[in-house]
């Protein structure tokens, strides 16, 4: 790292960009309140849920194209701005009293599009603007800040519709994007040379840079095999993560006030979780810390399932300590990532990552469905936890996946050796 004043850099682009995810966590419980009130309907809420996650699944990848081909600082202001726009016109449409439910399908869309740009280019960003030795401590702080935004995004929802008005609610998104938007203006992100062959704009150029990330994870068996164990284990152990109200209410017997006190225990580990990795590595060799903290994070879903009825406080125990292992494994993931892939590659790369947890997801909950008919829902949740905890741990048995962070893991695992 040439600069001298990276910290400040760097810590001030992050802050923004936390304000500006915090805002727009908040905005998206205010919205979902809104069709829940308005309309009661499981129906709305399953196509607000999809149209929230289906175009980051989707698009992710050609965001992460465009990621390593244009300038990531200009993605991230553009990507937040078109957010701000949108979401002023919402503000509009309430406060003109002209507001459909489909204005708000339409404005997730748009969101979760636009997200599938910025989230490619915000984590390629990070290994240009931090020495390679603090990309674990800065993937600590990315898994805080998703556990803060976890816990404060209903609580502050709630807030701001008591202290203001729905539109002035909303308002706070705009403000909170500002904040994010500023800071990119008087600080720049470097960037690796793109070839300005590359540079324009065309179909060809992207459906090449698009196979080269493709190949470049097919290529290397280590990371191969990484995404499909993550992709599997996401597969297998989401489904329980939709599927705790019932958990609470059926296994334990609880109310919508116990829901809440699981959901913010678990809210809490993920932060002490990121503050922990953030601090202290819990192995010297990261793919040993994401697999057994998967493990862990898997197998206490199902110990959760396992107590008795009247114990809902061992209940809680087991689901904090899922989402700090959680956060113990994912922060290590993504700086292997950002350590290991080549800058140029980053985007595409990762951005493959979030599509293969983008679809593995809704096909989870697709297969949970008839499962949990058979068995029951402590039934999957004892199934899913237990088997998703097995396959993070016995993958370690893979050798490809445990030479992941060896010297030769930029070279060509498939090539025959002379």
């Amino acid at each position: 790292m040439q600069s001298n004043n990276w910290k400040l850099r760097f810590y001030t682009i992050w802050s923004g960009q936390a304000v500006s995810l915090i805002g727009s966590a908040l905005t998206q419980f205010i919205l979902v309140w809104w069709i829940a009130d308005k309309t009661n309907s499981v129906l709305y809420l399953s196509i607000a849920g999809a149209v929230a996650m289906l175009p980051f699944a989707l698009f992710s990848f050609l965001g992460g194209a465009f990621a390593d081909r244009y300038s990531r600082r200009k993605i991230l202001i553009i990507s937040d701005s078109i957010i701000a726009f949108c979401i002023l016109i919402i503000v509009i449409l309430f406060a003109t009293d002209t507001i459909e439910i489909w204005h708000i399908f339409i404005l997730m869309f748009i969101r979760s599009t636009m997200q599938s740009f910025q989230q490619p280019a915000a984590a390629a960003s990070t290994s240009n603007l931090v020495p390679e030795s603090f990309l674990t401590r800065a993937g600590g702080m990315n898994q805080t800040l998703q556990g803060i935004m976890t816990i404060a995004a209903a609580p502050l929802g709630a807030l701001a519709l008591g202290l203001f008005s729905f539109t002035g609610a909303l308002m706070i998104d705009i403000f909170t994007a500002l904040l994010g938007i500023v800071p990119l203006f008087f600080f720049d992100i470097p960037q690796p040379p793109i070839d300005k062959a590359k540079q324009s704009l065309t179909y060809k150029n992207l459906k090449t840079e698009i196979k080269e990330g493709l190949n470049y994870v097919r290529e290397k068996r280590g990371l191969y095999m990484l995404f499909a164990i993550t992709g599997l284990v996401v597969l297998i152990v989401v489904p329980t993560f939709t599927l705790t109200p019932l958990l609470v209410k059926q296994h334990f017997n609880g109310g919508v006030n116990e829901v809440a006190l699981m959901e913010g225990f678990a809210g809490a580990g993920v932060i002490l979780g990121g503050i922990f990795i953030t601090i202290w590595s819990l192995f010297k060799r990261r793919v040993y810390t994401i697999m057994i903290s998967y493990a862990v994070s898997c197998a206490t879903v199902g110990l959760t399932a396992l107590m008795p009825s009247n114990a809902l406080w061992l209940g809680i125990f087991w689901w904090t300590l899922s989402g700090f292992s959680y956060s113990t494994g994912n922060a290590p993931f993504i700086a292997l990532m950002q350590s290991k892939v080549p800058n140029e590659l980053q985007g595409r790369v990762l951005s493959l990552f979030h599509m293969v947890i983008g679809l593995a997801s809704p096909i989870g909950i697709a297969l949970a469905g008839p499962v949990g008919e058979l068995i029951g829902v402590r039934g999957l949740f004892i199934l899913g936890g237990l088997l998703s905890g097995a396959v993070s741990f016995l993958a370690l048995l893979s050798k490809p996946l445990r030479r992941i962070e060896s010297d030769d893991f930029g070279k060509n695992d498939f090539e025959e050796k002379p």
